[in-house]
């Protein structure tokens, strides 16, 4: 049997949390391995609603392991405050549920606040950032000044390197006309919590290691999508880490070789948060159309998402620089009572047609999309489970998604409910 990793193909927002729930009662472990308290994921489980920002969606399961890998950045207090939260539900977390890798970055209110005054001081050319310290606690581990879990077991190494990180900050927030920070208030408000995040720290790729010795499924779930993607994705525009499928080795400490199936969580229209180029994005009844019949606001932001038709050309991308081996489409059904459905297959540049997105920002910003109509479909799609319910119309889109994207859909999703999940291909044997 093999492992599966699950990435966004587009810009987030694709109904991982759905699909990571649904494939997490056949896994044994459940993997976070990078980004941070930025994410969101949605999980409806027997009509009740679970939102989770830094918690494995595993987390949910009862008799599975989550983990919280070395390639995220944890904001401890806001990781404390998801655990309360999320057992106020009923659910039981322990030590033995919840590993937290000893080697991970630790997201201070230092990186909140440099985070916040850097997206202010862009005034209109603002990138969209959640404002959450992800980007500047990922500066602080590159620039090997960053805090780490296993450090709060040792006050004194805390307290010199938390000296050095914070008068590294204060100098950006006095230059920028901001607050500065006391460190010796962080630095108690840390040994405050520090025990309780403690108990969780564990040597995560040792724990990995030996749950694939034993032949357990090992789940590796990815945050955002691969349009977001600091190396890959729509540049400035993106998160401050890699989302690739490759990033579950080097953000969990296995293997390459243990990654397995990779799957692309893909949305069968295409949704994107704050700035950035969205070349098929619609501004009219058609985009306000799908965002009300997706329900489309941010789970972590609650800000509203911009919506527009699906983007072959971007998804092709992502599945080759990715490494997608197929992708579970979802949310098929908003697009049910549509007459007409467009599909971009590529794009107009300088009155030239491209298949890809390029790499330069003012490229990206005058792309012009180059369409395929299909007949919509009247019937519902909601809710089907099977190949057999689903409108003639709704089937030949998806077979033309197939074609143009260059991957087999493996699953398809017809609403928020786990069960309403049509498998074409198991991904734990795909491979």
């Amino acid at each position: 049997m093999s492992n599966v990793t699950v990435i966004g193909s587009q810009w987030g927002d694709e109904g991982k949390g759905k699909i990571v729930d649904w494939l997490s009662s056949r896994a044994d472990v459940v993997v976070r391995f990078q980004g941070g308290h930025n994410a969101g994921h949605t999980l409806v489980i027997e009509g009740k609603v679970y939102k989770l920002h830094l918690l494995p969606s595993g987390i949910v399961r009862p008799g599975k392991i989550s983990v919280i890998g070395n390639g995220v950045v944890v904001d401890p207090w806001a990781l404390l405050q998801e655990i309360d939260n999320v057992r106020e539900q009923g659910v039981e977390i322990s030590p033995k549920t919840l590993k937290l890798a000893e080697n991970a970055t630790i997201i201070l209110p230092c990186h909140s606040a440099v985070d916040g005054a850097f997206e202010a001081a862009r005034g209109k050319g603002q990138i969209g950032t959640t404002k959450r310290g992800i980007g500047p606690a990922y500066e602080d581990k590159v620039a090997r000044r960053g805090i780490r879990v296993c450090d709060l077991a040792d006050k004194d190494i805390l307290k010199e390197k938390l000296g050095r990180l914070v008068l590294h900050h204060n100098a950006l927030l006095k230059g920028l006309g901001a607050e500065e920070l006391d460190p010796d208030v962080i630095y108690s408000d840390l040994m405050n919590i520090a025990p309780s995040i403690l108990e969780y720290a564990d040597v995560v790729w040792k724990t990995l290691d030996e749950a694939q010795s034993a032949g357990k499924k090992i789940l590796f779930e990815g945050a955002q999508g691969m349009m977001l993607d600091v190396d890959h994705g729509t540049y400035p525009f993106v998160t401050s880490s890699n989302i690739c499928a490759a990033q579950a080795a080097t953000g969990a400490g296995i293997s390459p070789k243990m990654i397995g199936h990779v799957l692309g969580i893909t949305k069968a229209y295409t949704t994107r948060v704050g700035a950035g180029p969205f070349p098929t994005e619609q501004q009219n009844e058609i985009g306000d159309k799908l965002g009300e019949r997706g329900h489309e606001f941010g789970t972590t932001t609650g800000r509203k998402r911009r919506c527009g038709w699906f983007d072959a050309a971007l998804v092709r991308q992502s599945i080759k620089t990715g490494g997608i081996d197929g992708i579970a489409l979802t949310k098929l059904d908003v697009l049910d009572g549509f007459e007409e459905i467009k599909i971009c297959t590529g794009y107009e540049l300088n009155g030239k047609q491209i298949d890809h997105m390029p790499a330069s920002q003012q490229a990206q910003a005058e792309l012009k999309p180059v369409y395929e109509s299909f007949q919509g479909w009247i019937e519902s799609t909601e809710g089907a489970r099977s190949w057999a319910e689903l409108p003639a119309g709704a089937i030949k889109y998806v077979k033309r998604v197939e074609e143009l994207i260059g991957a087999p859909v493996t699953l398809l999703s017809t609403s928020p409910e786990r069960d309403d999940t049509i498998l074409m291909h198991d991904p734990f044997s795909a491979v």
